[in-house]
Protein backbone atom coordinates (compact mmCIF):
# COMPACT_ATOMS: atom_id res chain seq x y z
CA UNK A 1 0.00 0.00 0.00
CA UNK A 2 1.41 3.41 -1.08
CA UNK A 3 0.52 6.77 0.75
CA UNK A 4 1.34 10.07 0.66
CA UNK A 5 2.52 11.63 3.94
CA UNK A 6 2.28 15.29 4.66
CA UNK A 7 5.57 16.89 5.59
CA UNK A 8 6.06 16.86 9.03
CA UNK A 9 6.19 20.87 9.31
CA UNK A 10 2.56 21.16 7.89
CA UNK A 11 1.62 18.56 10.00
CA UNK A 12 2.51 19.62 13.34
CA UNK A 13 0.97 23.52 12.73
CA UNK A 14 -1.97 23.28 14.67
CA UNK A 15 -3.37 26.72 15.12
CA UNK A 16 -6.19 28.32 16.91
CA UNK A 17 -9.75 28.31 14.68
CA UNK A 18 -8.22 25.07 12.98
CA UNK A 19 -10.76 22.96 11.56
CA UNK A 20 -9.60 18.75 12.79
CA UNK A 21 -11.42 16.24 12.29
CA UNK A 22 -10.68 13.05 14.02
CA UNK A 23 -11.38 9.58 13.06
CA UNK A 24 -12.44 6.75 14.77
CA UNK A 25 -13.73 7.66 18.44
CA UNK A 26 -11.83 5.03 21.04
CA UNK A 27 -9.64 5.83 23.94
CA UNK A 28 -7.17 7.22 21.01
CA UNK A 29 -9.33 9.26 19.34
CA UNK A 30 -10.96 10.97 22.22
CA UNK A 31 -7.28 12.14 23.63
CA UNK A 32 -6.79 13.39 20.50
CA UNK A 33 -9.80 15.42 20.50
CA UNK A 34 -9.26 16.79 23.97
CA UNK A 35 -5.93 18.08 22.50
CA UNK A 36 -6.73 19.68 19.85
CA UNK A 37 -9.23 21.56 21.45
CA UNK A 38 -6.45 22.69 23.99
CA UNK A 39 -5.04 23.92 20.84
CA UNK A 40 -7.77 26.34 20.13
CA UNK A 41 -8.82 24.05 16.84
CA UNK A 42 -12.55 23.56 15.80
CA UNK A 43 -12.87 19.59 16.23
CA UNK A 44 -15.38 16.98 14.53
CA UNK A 45 -15.20 13.51 15.25
CA UNK A 46 -16.22 10.32 12.61
CA UNK A 47 -17.08 6.94 13.89
CA UNK A 48 -18.14 4.01 12.22
CA UNK A 49 -19.91 2.21 14.57
CA UNK A 50 -23.72 3.11 15.46
CA UNK A 51 -24.36 6.14 17.93
CA UNK A 52 -26.06 3.00 20.23
CA UNK A 53 -22.74 1.46 20.91
CA UNK A 54 -20.82 4.41 21.33
CA UNK A 55 -20.07 4.96 24.99
CA UNK A 56 -22.62 7.83 27.14
CA UNK A 57 -20.35 9.56 28.59
CA UNK A 58 -18.23 10.51 25.36
CA UNK A 59 -21.28 11.54 23.91
CA UNK A 60 -22.30 13.70 26.30
CA UNK A 61 -18.57 15.00 26.61
CA UNK A 62 -18.31 15.95 22.91
CA UNK A 63 -21.73 17.60 23.07
CA UNK A 64 -20.87 19.59 25.69
CA UNK A 65 -17.84 20.82 23.68
CA UNK A 66 -19.57 21.31 20.86
CA UNK A 67 -18.02 18.64 18.87
CA UNK A 68 -19.88 17.62 15.73
CA UNK A 69 -19.87 13.50 15.39
CA UNK A 70 -20.92 11.07 12.51
CA UNK A 71 -21.44 7.83 13.61
CA UNK A 72 -22.23 4.59 11.43
CA UNK A 73 -19.54 5.12 8.75
CA UNK A 74 -17.47 7.93 7.00
CA UNK A 75 -18.80 10.85 4.58
CA UNK A 76 -16.45 12.16 2.07
CA UNK A 77 -18.22 15.23 2.61
CA UNK A 78 -17.05 15.46 6.01
CA UNK A 79 -13.62 14.72 4.97
CA UNK A 80 -12.76 16.63 2.46
CA UNK A 81 -14.47 19.94 4.29
CA UNK A 82 -11.28 20.06 7.07
CA UNK A 83 -7.95 22.12 7.77
CA UNK A 84 -6.71 18.52 9.19
CA UNK A 85 -7.23 14.75 9.42
CA UNK A 86 -5.95 13.09 12.19
CA UNK A 87 -6.52 9.15 12.22
CA UNK A 88 -6.60 6.51 15.09
CA UNK A 89 -3.74 3.49 15.11
CA UNK A 90 -6.54 1.29 13.18
CA UNK A 91 -8.22 3.21 10.70
CA UNK A 92 -7.22 1.47 7.54
CA UNK A 93 -5.71 4.43 5.28
CA UNK A 94 -7.39 3.20 1.55
CA UNK A 95 -10.31 4.36 3.25
CA UNK A 96 -12.37 6.19 0.57
CA UNK A 97 -12.70 9.42 2.45
CA UNK A 98 -9.24 9.15 3.04
CA UNK A 99 -7.81 8.95 -0.95
CA UNK A 100 -10.49 11.61 -1.23
CA UNK A 101 -8.90 13.58 1.35
CA UNK A 102 -5.04 13.26 0.19
CA UNK A 103 -6.11 14.02 -3.33
CA UNK A 104 -7.67 17.58 -2.25
CA UNK A 105 -4.04 18.12 -0.20
CA UNK A 106 -5.55 18.41 2.74
CA UNK A 107 -2.93 16.48 5.77
CA UNK A 108 -3.68 13.15 7.09
CA UNK A 109 -1.51 12.51 10.22
CA UNK A 110 -1.68 10.64 13.01
CA UNK A 111 0.00 10.71 16.90
CA UNK A 112 3.48 10.33 16.01
CA UNK A 113 3.21 13.59 13.91
CA UNK A 114 1.73 15.60 16.26
CA UNK A 115 4.00 14.35 19.17
CA UNK A 116 6.85 15.09 17.09
CA UNK A 117 6.28 18.88 17.67
CA UNK A 118 4.54 18.89 21.33
CA UNK A 119 6.51 16.24 23.28
CA UNK A 120 9.46 18.75 25.49
CA UNK A 121 10.63 15.12 27.23
CA UNK A 122 13.27 12.59 26.23
CA UNK A 123 11.70 9.61 24.53
CA UNK A 124 12.57 5.69 24.30
CA UNK A 125 10.67 4.48 21.75
CA UNK A 126 9.71 0.59 21.44
CA UNK A 127 8.96 -1.19 18.25
CA UNK A 128 8.83 -4.85 16.55
CA UNK A 129 6.45 -7.77 15.65
CA UNK A 130 6.77 -9.07 18.94
CA UNK A 131 7.85 -8.28 22.63
CA UNK A 132 6.95 -4.66 22.40
CA UNK A 133 4.37 -4.29 25.26
CA UNK A 134 6.88 -6.58 27.46
CA UNK A 135 9.33 -4.27 26.14
CA UNK A 136 8.26 -0.97 27.04
CA UNK A 137 6.98 -1.98 31.01
CA UNK A 138 10.09 -3.53 31.68
CA UNK A 139 11.48 -0.18 30.46
CA UNK A 140 8.82 1.85 33.06
CA UNK A 141 9.64 -0.74 35.70
CA UNK A 142 13.33 0.01 35.03
CA UNK A 143 13.08 4.31 34.93
CA UNK A 144 10.94 3.37 38.23
CA UNK A 145 13.65 1.71 40.57
CA UNK A 146 15.98 4.26 39.28
CA UNK A 147 14.37 6.96 40.70
CA UNK A 148 13.16 8.68 37.45
CA UNK A 149 9.37 10.16 36.66
CA UNK A 150 8.29 8.38 33.60
CA UNK A 151 5.48 8.21 31.42
CA UNK A 152 4.37 4.81 30.03
CA UNK A 153 1.97 4.90 27.00
CA UNK A 154 1.83 4.73 23.32
CA UNK A 155 0.30 1.26 21.57
CA UNK A 156 0.49 0.19 24.76
CA UNK A 157 -2.93 1.66 25.62
CA UNK A 158 -2.46 5.04 26.84
CA UNK A 159 -2.45 7.59 23.97
CA UNK A 160 0.42 10.55 23.91
CA UNK A 161 -1.75 12.94 23.77
CA UNK A 162 -2.59 12.02 27.30
CA UNK A 163 1.30 13.30 28.14
CA UNK A 164 0.53 15.96 26.08
CA UNK A 165 -2.34 17.49 27.18
CA UNK A 166 -0.67 17.51 30.90
CA UNK A 167 2.22 19.63 32.50
CA UNK A 168 5.03 17.07 30.59
CA UNK A 169 6.95 16.54 33.45
CA UNK A 170 8.43 13.21 33.60
CA UNK A 171 12.13 12.37 33.07
CA UNK A 172 11.97 10.30 30.52
CA UNK A 173 8.81 9.20 27.83
CA UNK A 174 8.65 5.11 27.07
CA UNK A 175 6.35 4.41 24.18
CA UNK A 176 5.27 1.48 22.51
CA UNK A 177 4.86 2.15 18.86
CA UNK A 178 2.85 0.07 16.44
CA UNK A 179 3.73 -0.41 12.56
CA UNK A 180 0.10 1.59 11.83
CA UNK A 181 1.33 4.61 13.93
CA UNK A 182 4.89 5.11 12.14
CA UNK A 183 2.29 5.21 9.07
CA UNK A 184 1.30 8.29 9.89
CA UNK A 185 3.93 9.82 11.41
CA UNK A 186 5.87 11.56 8.76
CA UNK A 187 8.08 11.35 5.94
CA UNK A 188 11.18 12.51 6.50
CA UNK A 189 10.86 12.18 10.30
CA UNK A 190 8.67 11.40 13.23
CA UNK A 191 8.55 11.21 17.14
CA UNK A 192 12.15 11.99 17.94
CA UNK A 193 13.36 9.06 20.04
CA UNK A 194 16.85 9.55 21.92
CA UNK A 195 16.82 5.70 22.08
CA UNK A 196 14.98 3.70 19.51
CA UNK A 197 14.57 0.03 19.63
CA UNK A 198 13.79 -2.20 16.82
CA UNK A 199 13.21 -5.88 18.30
CA UNK A 200 12.68 -7.91 15.61
CA UNK A 201 10.75 -8.22 12.12
CA UNK A 202 8.40 -11.40 11.14
CA UNK A 203 5.41 -11.43 9.10
CA UNK A 204 2.34 -9.81 10.50
CA UNK A 205 -0.74 -7.43 9.42
CA UNK A 206 -0.02 -8.67 5.46
CA UNK A 207 -3.96 -7.87 5.79
CA UNK A 208 -3.20 -3.94 5.59
CA UNK A 209 0.25 -3.94 3.81
CA UNK A 210 0.76 -4.87 0.26
CA UNK A 211 3.54 -6.37 0.84
CA UNK A 212 5.96 -8.25 3.91
CA UNK A 213 8.73 -5.51 2.54
CA UNK A 214 5.88 -3.00 2.57
CA UNK A 215 6.03 -3.77 6.79
CA UNK A 216 9.64 -3.64 7.28
CA UNK A 217 9.62 -0.69 5.44
CA UNK A 218 7.03 0.94 7.91
CA UNK A 219 8.93 -0.59 10.86
CA UNK A 220 12.34 1.32 10.40
CA UNK A 221 10.53 4.60 10.39
CA UNK A 222 11.04 4.00 13.96
CA UNK A 223 14.33 5.93 13.27
CA UNK A 224 13.71 8.56 10.89
CA UNK A 225 13.99 11.91 13.38
CA UNK A 226 16.92 10.34 14.70
CA UNK A 227 19.95 12.49 14.76
CA UNK A 228 23.78 11.37 15.41
CA UNK A 229 23.91 11.54 18.96
CA UNK A 230 20.61 9.76 19.62
CA UNK A 231 20.30 5.59 20.03
CA UNK A 232 19.60 2.53 17.84
CA UNK A 233 18.97 -0.54 19.58
CA UNK A 234 18.65 -3.36 16.74
CA UNK A 235 18.59 -7.70 17.45
CA UNK A 236 21.46 -8.79 15.57
CA UNK A 237 19.89 -12.30 15.70
CA UNK A 238 17.02 -10.93 13.45
CA UNK A 239 17.99 -11.95 9.50
CA UNK A 240 15.44 -9.35 8.33
CA UNK A 241 17.07 -6.98 10.12
CA UNK A 242 20.66 -7.67 9.62
CA UNK A 243 20.07 -7.81 5.95
CA UNK A 244 18.50 -4.56 5.23
CA UNK A 245 21.88 -2.20 6.60
CA UNK A 246 20.42 0.01 3.91
CA UNK A 247 17.52 0.88 6.41
CA UNK A 248 19.95 1.07 8.97
CA UNK A 249 20.10 4.73 10.62
CA UNK A 250 22.70 7.66 10.81
CA UNK A 251 22.44 7.25 15.12
CA UNK A 252 24.92 5.25 17.06
CA UNK A 253 23.91 1.58 16.68
CA UNK A 254 24.19 -0.71 19.08
CA UNK A 255 22.76 -4.16 19.08
CA UNK A 256 21.48 -7.40 21.32
CA UNK A 257 21.28 -11.22 21.14
CA UNK A 258 23.00 -14.41 21.09
CA UNK A 259 25.15 -13.96 18.54
CA UNK A 260 26.71 -10.31 18.53
CA UNK A 261 29.83 -11.22 16.81
CA UNK A 262 31.96 -7.86 16.49
CA UNK A 263 29.24 -5.96 17.17
CA UNK A 264 28.98 -3.64 20.34
CA UNK A 265 25.78 -4.01 22.53
CA UNK A 266 24.33 -6.59 25.06
CA UNK A 267 25.35 -9.96 24.76
CA UNK A 268 23.08 -13.01 25.60
CA UNK A 269 25.23 -15.81 27.76
CA UNK A 270 22.79 -19.04 28.92
CA UNK A 271 21.12 -16.83 32.16
CA UNK A 272 23.00 -13.77 31.93
CA UNK A 273 23.22 -10.60 29.51
CA UNK A 274 27.04 -8.52 29.42
CA UNK A 275 27.33 -5.52 27.56
CA UNK A 276 30.62 -5.15 25.50
CA UNK A 277 32.17 -2.97 23.16
CA UNK A 278 33.70 -3.76 19.70
CA UNK A 279 36.52 -2.30 17.34
CA UNK A 280 33.76 -0.15 15.54
CA UNK A 281 31.51 1.02 18.50
CA UNK A 282 32.31 1.85 21.89
CA UNK A 283 29.54 2.24 24.85
CA UNK A 284 29.47 5.37 26.54
CA UNK A 285 30.39 5.30 30.04
CA UNK A 286 32.49 2.89 29.98
CA UNK A 287 30.31 0.25 30.74
CA UNK A 288 31.79 -2.34 28.94
CA UNK A 289 32.05 -5.52 30.87
CA UNK A 290 28.86 -5.70 32.87
CA UNK A 291 27.19 -8.33 33.83
CA UNK A 292 23.02 -8.73 34.69
CA UNK A 293 21.96 -11.81 36.22
CA UNK A 294 18.37 -13.32 34.80
CA UNK A 295 18.37 -16.27 36.80
CA UNK A 296 16.55 -15.45 39.51
CA UNK A 297 14.20 -13.19 37.35
CA UNK A 298 10.74 -14.44 35.69
CA UNK A 299 12.35 -13.41 32.61
CA UNK A 300 15.02 -16.69 32.20
CA UNK A 301 13.56 -18.24 28.73
CA UNK A 302 13.71 -16.96 25.51
CA UNK A 303 12.50 -14.78 24.33
CA UNK A 304 12.28 -12.89 27.61
CA UNK A 305 15.85 -13.07 27.68
CA UNK A 306 15.97 -11.43 24.37
CA UNK A 307 13.41 -8.80 25.62
CA UNK A 308 15.58 -8.15 28.96
CA UNK A 309 18.70 -7.49 26.84
CA UNK A 310 17.19 -4.74 24.93
CA UNK A 311 15.52 -3.36 27.86
CA UNK A 312 18.92 -3.39 29.83
CA UNK A 313 21.04 -1.74 26.91
CA UNK A 314 18.07 1.02 26.62
CA UNK A 315 18.03 1.35 30.41
CA UNK A 316 21.65 2.08 30.56
CA UNK A 317 22.10 4.22 26.89
CA UNK A 318 19.73 6.58 29.56
CA UNK A 319 22.04 6.67 32.47
CA UNK A 320 20.10 4.33 34.61
CA UNK A 321 22.77 2.06 37.01
CA UNK A 322 23.63 -1.32 37.08
CA UNK A 323 22.25 -1.77 40.61
CA UNK A 324 18.78 -0.22 39.76
CA UNK A 325 18.73 -2.32 36.49
CA UNK A 326 19.07 -5.90 38.38
CA UNK A 327 16.44 -5.42 41.45
CA UNK A 328 13.82 -4.10 38.80
CA UNK A 329 14.84 -7.47 36.54
CA UNK A 330 14.77 -9.29 39.63
CA UNK A 331 11.19 -8.48 41.16
CA UNK A 332 9.58 -7.58 37.65
CA UNK A 333 6.28 -9.81 36.75
CA UNK A 334 5.66 -10.75 33.23
CA UNK A 335 2.44 -9.56 31.66
CA UNK A 336 -0.29 -11.90 30.88
CA UNK A 337 -0.84 -14.52 28.44
CA UNK A 338 2.88 -14.22 27.11
CA UNK A 339 4.26 -17.63 27.95
CA UNK A 340 2.42 -17.62 31.29
CA UNK A 341 3.41 -20.91 33.22
CA UNK A 342 -0.17 -21.27 34.71
CA UNK A 343 0.15 -24.87 36.12
CA UNK A 344 1.82 -28.19 36.16
CA UNK A 345 -0.66 -31.28 36.54
CA UNK A 346 0.40 -34.78 37.19
CA UNK A 347 4.16 -33.62 35.86
CA UNK A 348 2.56 -31.99 32.59
CA UNK A 349 2.73 -28.16 32.08
CA UNK A 350 0.53 -25.72 30.88
CA UNK A 351 1.79 -21.86 29.49
CA UNK A 352 -0.62 -19.73 28.55
CA UNK A 353 0.78 -17.37 25.28
CA UNK A 354 -2.40 -16.39 23.74
CA UNK A 355 -0.44 -13.10 22.84
CA UNK A 356 1.55 -15.13 20.41
CA UNK A 357 -0.96 -13.78 17.31
CA UNK A 358 1.49 -13.87 14.45
CA UNK A 359 3.85 -16.68 12.96
CA UNK A 360 7.08 -14.85 14.71
CA UNK A 361 5.69 -14.86 18.14
CA UNK A 362 5.02 -18.79 17.98
CA UNK A 363 8.21 -19.29 16.40
CA UNK A 364 10.13 -17.68 19.67
CA UNK A 365 7.91 -19.28 21.87
CA UNK A 366 8.56 -23.12 20.38
CA UNK A 367 12.98 -21.54 19.92
CA UNK A 368 12.58 -21.36 23.73
CA UNK A 369 10.99 -24.75 25.24
CA UNK A 370 13.06 -26.97 26.30
CA UNK A 371 10.46 -30.28 26.77
CA UNK A 372 8.08 -31.92 24.22
CA UNK A 373 5.43 -29.66 23.03
CA UNK A 374 1.96 -30.37 22.30
CA UNK A 375 0.56 -27.04 20.93
CA UNK A 376 -3.07 -25.38 20.71
CA UNK A 377 -2.89 -22.88 17.84
CA UNK A 378 -5.08 -21.65 15.05
CA UNK A 379 -7.68 -18.68 15.24
CA UNK A 380 -8.32 -16.87 12.13
CA UNK A 381 -5.84 -16.25 9.71
CA UNK A 382 -3.35 -13.07 9.37
CA UNK A 383 -2.18 -13.73 5.82
CA UNK A 384 1.34 -15.01 7.60
CA UNK A 385 3.72 -17.93 6.44
CA UNK A 386 3.32 -20.90 8.71
CA UNK A 387 6.32 -22.70 6.88
CA UNK A 388 8.72 -20.84 8.98
CA UNK A 389 7.50 -22.72 11.90
CA UNK A 390 7.84 -26.02 10.19
CA UNK A 391 11.15 -27.07 10.76
CA UNK A 392 10.57 -26.12 15.07
CA UNK A 393 7.36 -28.03 14.91
CA UNK A 394 8.90 -31.24 13.26
CA UNK A 395 11.91 -30.49 16.49
CA UNK A 396 9.65 -29.82 19.00
CA UNK A 397 5.79 -30.80 18.44
CA UNK A 398 4.88 -34.28 19.35
CA UNK A 399 1.13 -32.93 18.89
CA UNK A 400 -0.91 -30.25 17.21
CA UNK A 401 -4.64 -29.70 17.87
CA UNK A 402 -6.12 -26.87 15.44
CA UNK A 403 -8.83 -24.97 16.04
CA UNK A 404 -11.28 -21.80 14.66
CA UNK A 405 -11.05 -20.63 11.11
CA UNK A 406 -7.32 -21.41 9.85
CA UNK A 407 -7.31 -25.13 11.59
CA UNK A 408 -8.00 -26.64 7.62
CA UNK A 409 -5.18 -24.01 6.23
CA UNK A 410 -2.74 -24.80 8.76
CA UNK A 411 -3.42 -28.29 9.28
CA UNK A 412 -1.76 -28.51 5.61
CA UNK A 413 0.72 -27.05 6.36
CA UNK A 414 1.86 -28.72 9.34
CA UNK A 415 0.72 -32.60 8.50
CA UNK A 416 3.90 -33.30 6.87
CA UNK A 417 5.79 -32.41 10.03
CA UNK A 418 3.75 -33.63 13.81
CA UNK A 419 0.67 -35.36 14.20
CA UNK A 420 -2.65 -32.80 13.61
CA UNK A 421 -5.78 -32.83 14.98
CA UNK A 422 -8.59 -30.54 14.75
CA UNK A 423 -11.03 -29.58 17.60
CA UNK A 424 -14.42 -27.48 17.36
CA UNK A 425 -13.58 -25.53 20.75
CA UNK A 426 -10.31 -24.55 22.78
CA UNK A 427 -12.05 -26.33 25.87
CA UNK A 428 -11.81 -29.35 23.96
CA UNK A 429 -8.60 -28.96 22.58
CA UNK A 430 -7.03 -28.69 27.08
CA UNK A 431 -8.64 -31.78 27.04
CA UNK A 432 -7.55 -33.57 24.69
CA UNK A 433 -3.78 -32.48 24.76
CA UNK A 434 -4.15 -33.35 28.57
CA UNK A 435 -5.15 -37.09 27.23
CA UNK A 436 -2.45 -37.04 24.89
CA UNK A 437 0.64 -35.67 26.82
CA UNK A 438 3.24 -37.21 29.41
CA UNK A 439 4.89 -36.63 32.65
CA UNK A 440 7.35 -34.00 30.98
CA UNK A 441 5.38 -32.36 28.48
CA UNK A 442 4.73 -28.73 28.03
CA UNK A 443 0.67 -27.78 26.71
CA UNK A 444 1.44 -24.52 25.04
CA UNK A 445 -1.35 -22.05 23.63
CA UNK A 446 0.50 -20.23 21.03
CA UNK A 447 -1.94 -19.93 18.38
CA UNK A 448 -0.13 -17.84 15.59
CA UNK A 449 -3.66 -16.34 14.80
CA UNK A 450 -5.83 -13.24 15.41
CA UNK A 451 -8.92 -14.41 18.46
CA UNK A 452 -11.84 -12.59 16.82
CA UNK A 453 -13.37 -15.88 15.20
CA UNK A 454 -14.27 -17.19 18.38
CA UNK A 455 -12.94 -14.29 21.31
CA UNK A 456 -13.28 -10.87 21.80
CA UNK A 457 -9.83 -10.55 21.90
CA UNK A 458 -6.25 -12.49 22.91
CA UNK A 459 -6.95 -12.16 26.80
CA UNK A 460 -10.87 -13.80 26.54
CA UNK A 461 -8.96 -16.92 24.79
CA UNK A 462 -5.97 -17.06 27.45
CA UNK A 463 -8.45 -16.40 30.22
CA UNK A 464 -10.94 -19.23 28.94
CA UNK A 465 -7.41 -21.28 28.60
CA UNK A 466 -6.32 -21.33 31.67
CA UNK A 467 -10.11 -21.72 33.78
CA UNK A 468 -10.01 -24.53 31.31
CA UNK A 469 -6.45 -25.92 32.59
CA UNK A 470 -8.26 -24.82 36.25
CA UNK A 471 -11.26 -26.94 35.67
CA UNK A 472 -8.63 -30.05 34.25
CA UNK A 473 -7.15 -29.98 37.67
CA UNK A 474 -10.01 -29.95 39.88
CA UNK A 475 -11.29 -33.23 37.90
CA UNK A 476 -7.68 -34.78 38.37
CA UNK A 477 -8.67 -36.04 41.31
CA UNK A 478 -6.04 -38.30 43.13
CA UNK A 479 -3.47 -36.50 41.22
CA UNK A 480 -0.04 -34.24 42.52
CA UNK A 481 -1.15 -30.63 41.88
CA UNK A 482 2.24 -28.45 42.05
CA UNK A 483 1.74 -24.39 41.13
CA UNK A 484 4.46 -22.96 39.32
CA UNK A 485 7.19 -21.13 41.10
CA UNK A 486 8.50 -19.15 37.84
Amino acid sequence: MTVTMTKPDTAKQIYPGMHVLVVGLGRTGLAAARFFLLQGARVSVSETSPKSSINPDSLTWLRDNNIHCETGGHSTELFTSVDLVFVSPGIPLTLEPLVATRKRGIPVIGELAIAAGFIRTPVVSVTGTNGKTTVTTLLGHIFGAATRKVFVGGNIGTPLFEYMCGPQDADVVVAEISSFQLDTGGDANGLPSKTAILLNITPDHLERYSSFSAYVDAKFKIFAAQGPDDFAILNADDAEIMSRKYLWPESRKFFFGRELGDLAGASIHAATVRLKNSSNATLPENIHGETYDLSRTALNRAPNQENAAAAILAARLMGCLQPDIQQALENFKPLAHRMTMVIEINGVSFIDDSKATNVGAVYSALAGMKQPVILIAGGRDKGGDYSILAELVHKKVKHMLLIGEARDKMSRAFLAFTAVETCDSLQEAVTRAYSLAEPGDTVLLSPACASFDMFSSYAERGDIFQKSVFALRNSANGYEIKASTH
